[in-house]
């Protein structure tokens, strides 16, 4: 028979910090951490664990008896129960300390490098409604309010589009309101969530694999172009057409509107055709007076204001003259290789994703930047002998990879490389932390900049200039 799991109450439980992942930190009577799911730095609460490990309980708080001055009245009503913006319920200022705060933790503690003066994090000048992109999910099976499934009134819309609950593949909360994305997007879900059920379009279903609509995708660029991509389960050409010639004839200012059909057991579209029904295959941004042309699989970062203050806290950190050659690895569609393009000598791009560096060329070649170039390669590999000797030897390197970090093959081969500065651009500063403990024996942090990309959430990008020892 299986034991039952034991949980435990603690009581009058000081939150005494910020922790990773958006939880906050108490400290239990017999001195291990835990970690609150739904609390504030200076809240007192009861806490009822939901896991013990040897050096760490976690929790959620039942009661609170006082509550922190940190403290603000979310703004959505879907909060606590969307896992969107883990935030909302700490000022904004104070969301700002502890992210600053754990850039400092991440690469003393974790990478024990000797820092500079770290300079005070960049703020959203933007809180809400700040992202570019927003997808979402359609389910016939939407997830149930406790009041819901107490009620005695019988449910009949079961249907949903929005976002999964938190930890559960198959659950999707319908959201009435989303304060991530800039009008029309709420305008869009909603008219689409309501046309469907009006009209019996079937909502898919994860677990039975069956269904008809699949997820809904909005891009607004910072040049007030919309895309719209609707990712459909089967091809049913009356259905699809029926939902498509709605969406056109509701928002006309749309510019781009695709569609993908996607039997597959998974819903992303990396390795799927992209179809446009209505508009452009694309839309553009705008930066500096660079467009870029961004489709339905490209990466763009998702918060067009921030991304420049980003940028050029990058190029600033490069200090280029106009002599240097630059390397910009995980170039993605090359937006910061032409970002700093105007005052470097060259700028070399290099990128695993084929489609990408279509992108980068195709947009370096509408701004006219002609010391440019970008290939594709897996990074670990790319770098040979042969490489360098073709292309050069960088005086500076900008990398900028996924949330893993570099592989440690790729470190080896900036070691090798041995630029004068590297330029390490990262939404993970665990991971930065550890790749930088590999590169100090050659290279020292010179400069920290902390960037807020995503007001509300725990997540925070960094900016750190290394320089040879």
């Amino acid at each position: 028979m299986a034991r039952k799991k034991r949980r435990q109450i603690f009581e009058n439980i000081e939150v005494i910090d910020a922790g990773a992942k958006g939880k906050s930190i108490g400290k239990a009577p017999d001195g291990k951490v835990i970690f609150i799911s739904n609390a504030v730095p200076g809240d007192v609460v009861d806490i009822q664990t939901t896991k013990k490990r040897k050096a760490f309980y976690e929790g959620s708080a039942t009661s609170f008896h006082k509550l922190s001055d940190k403290r603000v009245e979310p703004t959505c009503k879907h909060f606590g129960t969307c896992g969107g913006c883990k935030w909302q319920f700490m000022g904004y200022e104070h969301q700002l300390a502890y992210k600053q705060q754990e850039v400092v933790n991440n690469l003393t503690r974790l990478g024990k490098i000797e820092l500079p003066d770290v300079a005070a994090i960049l703020g959203s000048e933007e809180q809400f409604f700040y992202r570019n992109k927003m997808e979402f999910s359609f389910s016939d099976s939407r997830w149930l309010t406790l009041d819901e499934i107490q009620s005695d009134t019988e449910i009949e819309n079961r249907n949903a589009l929005g976002f999964h609950m938190p930890g559960m593949w198959d659950k999707i909360l319908n959201i009435d309101k989303c304060y991530l994305q800039e009008d029309p997007s709420n305008a869009i879900r909603n008219k689409v969530n309501s046309f469907a059920t009006e009209h019996q379009l079937p909502f898919y279903n994860p677990r039975k694999q069956q269904g008809f609509l699949r997820t809904l995708m909005i891009r607004i660029a910072s040049t007030g172009e919309i895309m719209v991509l609707v990712q459909f389960f089967n091809e049913d050409k009356e259905k699809r057409t029926l939902l498509l010639d709605y969406i056109i004839s509701e928002f006309p200012e749309i510019t781009s509107l695709q569609y993908v059909i996607n039997p597959k057991g998974n819903d992303t579209i990396y390795d799927q055709d992209v179809i446009c029904y209505a508009g452009k295959d694309h839309i553009e941004e705008e930066m500096e007076g660079l467009r870029f042309r961004i489709n339905a699989k490209s990466f763009y970062q998702t918060n067009s204001k921030q991304a420049y203050e980003l940028y050029k806290v990058t190029r600033d950190f490069a200090n280029l003259t106009g002599e240097e050659l630059v390397y910009d690895l995980y170039t993605g569609t090359g937006t910061i290789a032409q970002f700093v393009s105007k005052n470097a000598k060259k700028v070399i791009g290099v990128e695993a994703v084929p489609e990408a560096i279509e992108d980068a060329k195709l947009n370096a070649k509408r701004n006219n930047i002609e010391n440019v170039e970008f290939y594709v390669g897996d990074m670990k590999k790319v770098f040979t002998k042969d490489f360098i000797a073709q292309h050069g030897q960088p005086e500076v390197i900008i990398t900028d990879p996924p949330r893993d970090g570099m592989h440690k093959d790729v470190v080896a081969q900036l070691l090798n490389i041995s630029p004068q500065k590297i330029v390490y651009v990262s939404c993970n500063s665990a991971t930065q932390a550890r790749d930088l403990a590999l590169l100090d024996e050659t290279y020292k942090v010179t400069k920290v900049q902390p960037v807020d990309m995503f007001p509300q959430t725990y997540h925070v990008e960094n900016v750190v200039l290394l320089e040879k020892r």
